[in-house]
This record gives C-alpha cells, structure tokens and sequence, in this order.
C-alpha cells in the first residue's frame, strides 16, 4: 500500500489515544523526575530513540524525492530503517514478463546502506499495482509468474533486505473473513502458502512477513482470519517470519485501546509484529505516542515505520498525517514519540509532593492559593503548603487540593498551564521525558518556566521542548 497513484480501498485508516504520566520520587525525597533507569540516555533522533530498545524506526522513501536536501536531511537524520514506497512492487520491477527492472528499487537500497540503514522489501505477492502483462494472465499461467517473480525479485537482493512483505493485502474488509477475490486467490487458497514457500528458498536469512490493513482491531474479522491462517502456518511449518500492521489511522478506521492485544496475540503464536506503513489522521500526539508504547510493550516488536517523511510526502497529505510538517519542522507528535521511545513511563506512583524547577530551586504554585478555574500556575518559593501539593494520578492527572489539575489552555507555544476542574482531557494529562522534562499529552509540548525566568510569580506556560533547565523538574 501506500501508492500515490492507487486510490485507497474503502476503510483503509484508523486512530487513537495514550495513557500517559508522571514518574514521581518517594514522597519526601527529592529526586529528578527521569525514565527507569534501563532506558539510558535520552536521544535526540527516532532511529537513536527507538534502537536503544533493539528496534527501528523508520519510513517509506520515494526515489524521485532523493534530490530534494530537505527531504534527505529529515529522512538520514531521523530514521534507521528504509521501505521503497513504491520500488519494489511488482509493476516497478518486472514491467515486462522476465524482464526486470531494478533501477529505482536500487536508487532507494543504495541511498539507504550508504547512509547506515536497513531496508523492508515491500512487496512481492500483491493484488494490486500489477503490470498489465500479469493481470491478463490466470491460473497456473498466472501461479507460475507469481513464483518467477518472488525467486527474480529476491535473487538480486539476496542477503541484502532485513524483512520482505511476501504477500500483501490477501484478505477482504467487512465481516466475512474471507479472502479477497483477486486473480492471484483464483489461482488457488494455497498461493499465500506457495508464496512463503518460494520466499524462504530464494532468501533464506530474510524475514519473510505477511501485511495488510485494517488488522488494528482485536474483534475484527479480517484481523481474525488473518491471525487464522499465521495460526495454521505456524502448525504446519510454514515459513512466515512476522506479521505487518499497516496502521492506517483515520476517522473511519480509528486506533482503540486492543491494538496492543493485536500486536501481543500474533506474537504469541511465535512470529515478530512491526507497524509497517504508520500514518495518523492529524498527527494526534495522544495516538502517535500509544502506538509507539504499545510497540515497545510487545518484546516481538520489531520496530514501527511511518509511510512517508513530511506531510506534503504523503499518499493522504490532506489529513496531515505524519511527524513532519511540510516545512520540515517536528510536530507535537514528534516529540511524543521521541520521549516514548526514550523511556517514558504509564505507571506513576500515588502520593503528593512538590515540583522544583531545576533552574529556579522553585516550586510550581497556585498564586494566592485559588481554587478559581483558570488561574495560571507560577514558580514561587517552596513552602509545602496545600497550593503546592500535585498529585499523580493513574489518569496522568496532576491533581492540587484533590479535585483540580494542571491544565493546559492551548495547544500552542506560550499556552498558559493553569488549574481547572478535573474533566478527563488529553489536556489535562502529562508525560515525562527522560531527562526530566514534563510534557502535555494533548500538545507535545512541555512545561516551560517562561523566559526562562526563576523568579518569584515567574508564569508557567507550554513551549517546545528544548532540554533547558527551565524546563526541567524535580519531585520534592
């Protein structure tokens, strides 16, 4: 999936939400608000990030896009693991029957290892993107193309792709289960079996994965004929290596809270997981950031993969679906995931306690002691008195006098953090960075001694994360 010039299927999306929180010291203890200490030390780029944990992240490159500095930059910079968008498929590498053709599929391998990363080989069995000469074939005629093509495709990457999509996209949507009535299932229900079969003779060190979408959902259908057929190639000694979640998250195929019941259920019938082709209607940092700790949760995760760099990069630009803005700035969701994937934590302890600014030696206060919705917090000298006492919830609330919180009035740079009655909102919940910073769920961004003041009645507002001292915090 994942071609600009394919229109999607019907419900070829999804979405979602992050529980998020606060790591605190034992109460009365002072202690700097950090990760546990097996995540190590915070990184600065995705791939970085997500290798600490043994995984990758990455993204689809389009070959036409290697000449643009920008796209490269982010594309180098950030990722570690590479999927040819559109390369690799079938109509890319044979146009002509036993004629093949690399050229682009190597532009895209070649720009990867010179620049240190692996590569996903996407995808050999498909129904769609087909040259015109396989579509005009059937049956046997068709089975033995099908099989020329995986062993020519693999034979020239032999040894060089750390996981290949052998067949892609085999089952329907709805609620059948059934598979999909393509040319290739016409040839006969043993062709996803024979495909896998081929693969591992071709490339035997390779790991060989079936993808699909809309498998997000535990209770689906698809998702359960699918976990059916691996269930019953695992039993009978079929070679399939790992399972590909596409991850296409919309509004009318949104992420809920049994996705990671999807990723551990596959795995535990002995194959690796991995978000392959990962895009978020509206970048939500919430969503993005439970995908991400939902894939480090499952020890058999390989890693994650965003289809494309920069939202104008995108097969569904207009749903601003990536971690990149066109302009190649980060979004909210960037720093949501970079921080997950640095160690944040979903598990706070209870209890009350101080936060300290680690510039100021101050503490975050409620001026004057209101209880009035829509006061903006402040650094004022620690006193242990009530306006000073946060408590962590299991919600990724921060509680004062037991019934308001910290929340954030906005979404932007210099939004005011203020107390407000405790409703549930994404903006009502926090998350920590590993090097002690705290971040709003809703925004990405993190809270911010404004102008780096350390003053008394200092404001504290939303701000990009930047790692300075005035954005970082102690526990008391």
């Amino acid at each position: 999936m994942g071609s600009h010039a394919i229109p999607p299927p019907a419900r070829r999306t999804k979405f979602r939400g992050l529980l998020a929180s606060l790591v605190v010291g034992a109460l009365g203890a002072a202690g700097v608000l950090a990760a546990p200490s097996s995540a190590g030390a915070a990184e600065s780029t995705l791939g970085a990030a997500a290798a600490q944990s043994g995984r990758y992240f990455g993204t689809a490159i389009a070959s036409g896009r290697l000449g643009d500095a920008a796209y490269t930059t982010i594309a180098n910079r950030e990722f570690n693991m590479v999927t040819a968008e559109n390369e690799m498929k079938i109509d890319a590498t044979e146009p002509q029957r036993g004629q093949f053709n690399f050229a682009a599929g190597d532009r895209v391998y070649n720009w990867a290892v010179q620049n240190g990363k692996k590569v996903r080989g996407h995808t050999l069995a498909w129904h769609s993107q087909q040259p015109g000469w396989m579509q005009a074939l059937e049956g046997s005629t068709l089975r033995q193309a099908m099989i020329n093509h995986i062993n020519g495709v693999m034979a020239h990457y032999k040894g060089k792709i750390a996981q290949w999509d052998v067949v892609n996209e085999a089952f329907e949507d709805g609620n059948s289960g059934a598979r999909r009535n393509s040319n290739l299932q016409r040839t006969g229900n043993d062709w996803i079996e024979v495909a896998f079969r081929t693969a591992r003779a071709a490339d035997p060190a390779a790991k060989l994965c079936y993808n699909d979408y809309n498998t997000d959902n535990w209770t689906w259908a698809k998702t359960q004929a699918v976990y059916a057929m691996v269930k019953d190639f695992k039993q009978r000694g079929v070679p399939i290596d790992c399972v590909g979640f596409q991850s296409h998250f919309n509004n009318d195929s949104p992420y809920i809270s049994n996705y990671r019941t999807t990723l551990q259920s596959f795995a535990a019938l002995g194959v690796d997981v991995a978000v392959t082709e990962l895009d978020i209607q509206g970048a939500s940092p919430t969503t993005y950031a439970n995908v991400t700790n939902d894939c480090l949760a499952v020890p058999r995760c390989l890693g994650i993969t965003v289809w494309g760099v920069r939202d104008t990069d995108s097969w569904r630009a207009d749903q601003t679906p990536l971690l990149f803005n066109g302009d190649g700035s980060k979004k909210p969701a960037y720093s949501s995931v970079l921080n997950a994937l640095n160690g944040g934590t979903t598990t706070p302890p209870s209890g009350s306690g101080q936060i300290k600014g680690v510039a100021s030696g101050r503490c975050v206060d409620v001026p004057g002691a209101s209880t009035t919705d829509g006061t903006q917090v402040q650094l004022w000298d620690c006193n242990n008195r009530t306006n000073q006492q946060w408590t962590s919830t299991a919600a990724g609330e921060l509680r004062v006098y037991g019934n308001k919180c910290l929340d954030a009035a906005g979404t932007g740079n210099g939004a005011k953090v203020q107390i407000y009655s405790c409703w549930g909102g994404d903006n009502q919940k926090w998350r920590l960075n590993s090097d002690g910073s705290i971040v709003g769920v809703q925004s990405g961004l993190c809270l911010d001694a404004a102008a780096a003041g350390t003053a008394n009645g200092t404001l504290i507002q939303l701000y990009t994360c930047s790692n300075g001292t005035n954005q970082r915090w102690t526990r008391t």
